[in-house]
């Protein structure tokens, strides 16, 4: 009993240990807050609503945030470079009515093609809008040397007024119902196709920014550029291949709203950059470039995503959903703030 006794205590050593692995690794300790800050945050909401942590609403959350959580990796790695990108949300938008139109139009135009096929064409069409409109920012930013908020901006309201061109302002109906079917059948308890998409994605980017050539180039733009270049780092084409990936995951996001909604909607995207830069914010990145996770981006997309969730739930207006986050995003920038002040 004496040996089972000394074996239980805990061990001050080890306690030391690790505050000092989390000492040398300040992202590890504030990934570790924000883990900590989600699950206080769920006990929270589950407390005022006792059905909040039920299987079929975490798939809900889970599914909701699939948005939010592929334009926060896209915005991670612009903002990780040292610019930004706030046309995310309308190529999202843009992306997903030109597959919804092609869809549809395939489907019962002449061609009659099958939910299927209609859907993978529709896809790619998707998925070449927004490397276009990717590859249109990256051009503005290194070539036409505008800074990446101006031509971001403008892309903006390009691609916000040729989706409200194409619709009229109307939902793209008439797709067929097998593409709802397929984008939101729960399998495994939770998981859904976006969701499933989503962990892929996020795995595949965290793998290229985390553990190679391509991160580390990134970090070295991020943290002083002109020191890159120096070093040989190819700036400007890195750079562009930075906003063409940003504009390929937005174009993800649409085709998977898209198929969450059964539709096309000229409406969806509509301020979504604003969580994805809260989310990358939250998770540690810093808008002056250098630092970032996609870890920490995905538990910032997660938090306002249970938020958001839990304050429907709540009945609280969908429009303090906004002004919530815009604290949010103050707050972090101020306490980034701090620190910077500190170091």
């Amino acid at each position: 009993m004496a040996d089972a006794t000394t074996t239980s205590a805990p061990s001050p050593r080890s306690s030391s240990s690790l505050r000092s692995w989390l000492a040398r690794r300040p992202l590890a300790k504030q990934q570790l807050l924000l883990l900590l800050g989600l699950a206080v945050i769920v006990g929270i909401f589950d407390v005022l609503n006792p059905g909040f942590l039920a299987a079929d609403n975490i798939s809900s959350i889970l599914q909701d945030s699939t948005e939010t959580i592929l334009l926060a990796f896209a915005e991670t790695l612009v903002i990780i470079t040292g610019g930004i990108d706030i046309s995310v949300g309308a190529t999202l938008g843009l992306s997903g009515i030109i597959g919804s139109l092609v869809v549809v139009g395939l489907g019962q135009g002449g061609m009659m093609l099958g939910a299927f096929p209609s859907l993978v064409l529709g896809t790619l069409a998707a998925l070449a809008v927004g490397v276009g409109v990717g590859l249109a920012n990256g051009l503005m930013v290194t070539k036409a040397r505008v800074t990446p908020f101006i031509a971001t901006l403008a892309m903006l309201g390009v691609a916000t007024g040729l989706t409200f061109v194409l619709t009229n302002g109307v939902d793209v109906s008439g797709l067929a119902p097998a593409v709802a079917t397929w984008g939101n059948t729960v399998f495994l308890g939770i998981l859904t196709f976006p969701i499933l998409v989503t962990i892929i994605l996020g795995v595949i980017v965290g793998l290229f920014l985390h553990g190679a050539r391509f991160g580390r180039w990134t970090f070295a733009i991020g943290s002083n550029a002109r020191a890159a270049r120096g070093a040989g780092i190819p700036v400007q084409r890195h750079l562009i291949k930075i906003y063409v990936l940003a504009g390929l995951l937005s174009a993800v996001a649409g085709v998977l709203v898209v198929m969450r909604l059964g539709t096309g909607s000229p409406l969806e995207g509509a301020n979504d950059e604003l969580n994805a830069i809260a989310s990358v914010v939250i998770g540690g990145a810093s808008l002056f470039g250098g630092t970032g996770t996609i870890i920490g981006s995905l538990l910032g997309a997660l938090i306002i995503g249970v938020i958001v969730n839990g304050l429907i739930v709540a009945g609280i207006q969908p429009y303090w959903q906004t002004v919530i986050i815009g604290m949010i995003i103050a707050v972090a920038v101020m306490m980034q703030e701090r620190g910077r002040a500190r170091d």
